[in-house]
C-alpha cells in the first residue's frame, strides 16, 4: 500500500476531486494549509507589494493499494496542472498496514 499526500491550489481542488472520482478514488482526506514557497518575488497591486510566497492551498492524503499508485498520481498531475510557479507538490510514501475499525479488515481490504 501506498500513502500519496498531494499539496495542490485550492483552486484546482474541485477539478482534482472529480477526476480522482472518475478513476474510483472515492475515499480520501482533505484540510486547508498555508504553506511558504520558493517565489520570492511578491506582486504590486495598486501601489502595494503582496507577498506570493504565503499561498492558501489544499493537503490532500490518500492511501491506496500498489497497482492503482501510477493511475493516481497522473490523475493528480493532470487534474492540478496550470502551469504556473505554486502549482504544487505529491510526495508517496510506503504504508506498512491499514486496519478497518468496524470489521478488523487489514491490508487492501482495510482500505477498500
Amino acid at each position: 500500500m501506498k500513502k500519496i499526500e498531494a499539496i495542490i491550489r485550492k483552486s484546482q481542488f474541485d477539478d482534482v476531486k472529480k477526476a480522482l472520482h472518475k478513476i474510483e478514488v472515492n475515499f480520501f482526506s482533505y484540510w486547508d494549509v498555508t504553506g511558504v514557497g520558493n517565489e520570492k518575488q511578491g506582486h504590486v497591486y495598486r501601489g502595494i507589494s503582496y507577498s506570493t510566497s504565503d499561498i492558501q492551498r489544499r493537503y490532500l492524503s490518500i492511501v491506496i493499494s500498489d497497482e492503482f499508485l501510477e493511475k493516481t498520481v497522473n490523475t493528480i498531475l493532470d487534474a492540478a496542472y496550470t502551469g504556473n510557479v505554486g502549482d504544487g507538490k505529491i510526495f508517496v510514501s510506503e504504508i506498512s498496514d491499514a486496519y478497518r475499525i468496524r470489521t478488523k479488515e487489514n491490508g487492501s481490504a482495510g482500505i477498500n
